[in-house]
């Protein structure tokens, strides 16, 4: 028996594993019959690939699975689907929206984007310019957005639109899930300084979207997407992670497979780093049990601001150790990957690699006004937008 969960959902389990042998049954198969079963995410409601249980009995249940040779679901290629656009849909979803989205979304059949950010709107994300207007039962919307990860591979999107231009800028708002397969709707690659184009512009021409993929109230759209930016920030910064993993554990052993290039300097820096990360490492297990307790706290913006100082401090290090070495730069071709993978390539792309994560799920600067504001209670910076009609304000 394993005893780390209730025998009730120890015993569900072993009769899964009885009726889906993981070696025969066909994967999304395997996928789609997880998730009925309840076991995809337990803390979700039943019927919608959960059990209504704490959130914290999930690991335990992934464990058990991933020893009788689960299939993956593609969360690397998907981790704005399940860690953005899924908790955003159970909680402001339809119950018919939750129903055609959530089981799909999970089985990783459909992969999801992130249509907010804009040339004009980055930082400022209140100030979207594209454009939503209301036709009967369908919007029409048209706009360009930027830096969107994956639109490429995408199926749908999570969309922040403006549908009302005479209100201020944080009230004219709406929420939306996007087809990406519809008329009107096209991708663009951006490559970037790694060489590859894993970032993408999407321009919105007459993209007809209906309104029952309306996501939220009509104007509650900055509610709406405040809810994802939350779980985008936790989903960087909050993963689980063993000591030394990710870019310290590169560093550290870099540093290990090279004595003849330590110094007391290099020796210095690298355990401040090190006590660091470890200390981000267990504040991102504290946040994931206040997570499981239903008590989410403000660790999650705290924590995505240290994953991306620490990782553009530690990259830069591992160039130094490694000295000319450090400068090669071992493939510069143009390609669309599904997912970001820091540690399988050389020391010349996660360095450059790293100067995005500063940038992307809110930047550093705008995460110190959140801290600062919302969670420390300090004075906030002057505003002289917050009561002027958005189509009133300088663009």
């Amino acid at each position: 028996m394993n005893r780390d969960l209730p025998e009730e959902l120890h015993r569900r389990v072993e009769q899964f594993l009885a009726e889906h042998d993981t070696a025969t049954t066909e994967r999304v198969t395997w996928l789609r019959a997880r998730f009925d079963a309840g076991l995809a995410w337990v803390s979700f409601p039943e019927g919608l690939g959960g059990l209504g249980l704490p959130q914290a009995l999930q690991a335990k249940v992934d464990r058990l699975l991933d020893e009788a040779g689960a299939p993956d679901n593609n969360r690397q290629a998907n981790g704005i689907g399940l860690g953005m656009a899924a908790p955003t849909i159970l909680r402001f979803g339809t119950d018919e929206q939750k129903r055609r989205f959530l089981r799909p979304l999970w089985t990783g059949e459909e992969i999801w984007c992130q249509l907010f950010s804009e040339p004009g709107a980055g930082s400022d994300l209140a100030g979207v310019a594209t454009r939503a207007v209301r036709d009967g039962d369908t919007w029409l919307v048209n706009g360009q957005k930027v830096w969107t990860s994956g639109a490429h591979q995408a199926r749908f999107a999570i969309l922040l639109a403006r549908t009302n231009p005479d209100v201020p800028k944080h009230g004219g708002l709406t929420y939306f899930l996007c087809d990406m397969t519809d008329p009107g709707v096209d991708v663009r690659p951006l490559r970037q300084i790694t060489g590859e184009a894993e970032f993408n512009e999407v321009f919105l021409t007459d993209v007809s979207i209906p309104d029952s993929q309306r996501l939220g109230a009509e104007g509650e759209g900055w509610k709406v997407a405040n809810a994802t930016l939350n779980n985008e920030r936790v989903a960087i910064g909050g993963r689980a992670a063993p000591r030394e993993d990710g870019m310290i554990g590169v560093v550290a052993d870099t540093w290990r497979a090279h004595p003849e290039r330590r110094t007391p300097e290099f020796h210095h820096r690298l355990l401040g780093l090190w006590v660091e990360a470890e200390v981000a490492r267990l504040t991102g297990q504290r946040l994931r049990q206040k997570l499981a307790l239903g008590q989410p706290g403000p660790e999650g913006a705290a924590m995505k601001l240290t994953f991306a100082r620490l990782t553009q401090q530690l990259s830069g290090l591992e160039l130094e150790l490694l000295g000319e070495d450090g400068l090669r730069y071992s493939d510069w071709t143009m390609v669309r990957p599904d997912k970001v993978d820091m540690t399988g390539h050389d020391a010349g792309y996660r360095y450059l690699r790293a100067k995005g994560n500063s940038i992307e799920g809110g930047t550093s600067e705008i995460l110190r006004n959140i801290i600062a504001e919302r969670i420390l209670g300090l004075p906030a910076e002057p505003r002289v937008d917050k009561d002027i009609p958005w189509k009133e304000l300088p663009r």
